[in-house]
């Protein structure tokens, strides 16, 4: 139950706060909206306001805005159809309709330094701890080997105290290939255990390493402090998926994608972790969901960008059919993406 409304929540928050983006610059850029729907599929219900209907569809996963089209104009009693014409998405200007379109990408990237934060204004900037508690072990290295668990206590290695973690990195970092003798206070048990570890030879730092992270613990800071480490933090994920794409389609990394059905699975451990965890998860959702909303792939933002531009340089509107054509390939291709995904998520977790 949890794993199901984490999913409606962050899924219909993103969805929700990219289209608000479209929505809130159409208003501004006088386009006439005749529908903001929360949710996709056939209609539950929704409210008439002064000129928009605002519906709730029976899946909560998505969303739309939906403009008023020089297509769809019909005669009305109470304005001319010219001042209807006026109104439509295509009268306006190719700087408008751009402002249009990425609106929401932006909206995303806000909502992603909102989050980010709330979570360092309300639970802490986590800074590393200098006790000398393990905050965790990395999975095939000398330390999970020899039974090292996170909140172990090392009290001592070859006989000299360890008060802190300075004084446990000092020792081992200076034993590499050695065999050390660590004094541990087990966390679950308090039980005092003696571990015999050999600290692997680490070529790049030329250090002894035996797989252990410090512990880490929420620094409060102030809401200036909050809002600047989120900020950074936006940048820096923003960054980091860019770079990461960039890298796929040169061939530098291997194509690793993922689907709705992983994503499931990661809002859902998210979940199971805590709010700060689900908060923050969310906050990189709707980065990487802003930045795949940009990429030049027809059906997506990016690709209605792209024909702007074009229509831009060529001074003259793409013919509809055409352009029609181009969403429908588009359309076609990312359905046809998105169930290769699903399948790649779905193999993995049977086979697992």
């Amino acid at each position: 139950m949890l794993t199901t409304l984490s999913i409606i929540l962050v899924f219909g928050l993103m969805v929700m706060v990219h289209e608000l983006g479209h929505f809130l610059v159409a208003k501004k850029a006088g386009i006439k909206i005749l529908e903001f729907a929360f949710g996709i599929g056939p209609k539950v219900f929704g409210i008439r306001g002064k000129e928009t209907v605002y519906s709730v569809r029976i899946f909560p996963l998505g969303g739309f805005v939906r403009f008023l089209s020089a297509e769809e104009i019909e005669e009305d009693d109470t304005v001319s159809r010219q001042e209807l014409i006026n109104r439509s998405f295509e009268s306006k200007s190719i700087w408008q309709k751009m402002s249009v379109i990425v609106a929401g990408p932006v909206m995303n990237f806000v909502l992603g330094a909102v989050l980010f934060i709330i979570v360092f204004a309300w639970f802490g900037v986590p800074v590393a701890s200098n006790d000398n508690i393990i905050g965790s072990t990395v999975e095939n290295k000398p330390a999970a080997a020899a039974g090292l668990a996170p909140g172990d206590r090392i009290l001592a290695i070859n006989g000299v105290d360890t008060p802190d973690w300075n004084a446990v990195t000092q020792q081992i970092h200076s034993r590499p290939g050695e065999k050390v003798s660590f004094k541990i206070e087990k966390a679950q048990t308090k039980q005092i255990v003696m571990v015999q570890i050999t600290p692997e030879y680490d070529q790049q730092s030329g250090r002894g390493l035996i797989g252990i992270t410090p512990n880490v613990v929420n620094q409060k800071v102030s809401v200036i402090k909050s809002t600047q480490y989120g900020l950074q933090q936006t940048a820096q994920f923003t960054k980091l998926i860019v770079t990461y794409l960039v890298q796929m389609i040169t061939g530098k990394m291997p194509v690793e994608l993922s689907g709705p059905v992983a994503v499931a699975q990661v809002i859902g451990e998210g979940a199971r972790q805590g709010l700060s965890n689900l908060l923050s998860l969310t906050g990189i959702l709707s980065i990487q969901f802003g930045v795949l909303n940009l990429l030049p792939i027809p059906a997506l933002d990016g690709g209605q960008l792209v024909v702007l531009a074009y229509e831009g340089i060529r001074r003259k509107p793409l013919n509809p059919e055409k352009k029609g054509w181009i969403q429908l390939t588009g359309f076609v291709l990312l359905m046809a993406l998105m169930i290769a995904v699903t399948y790649q998520d779905i193999v993995r977790i049977l086979v697992k």
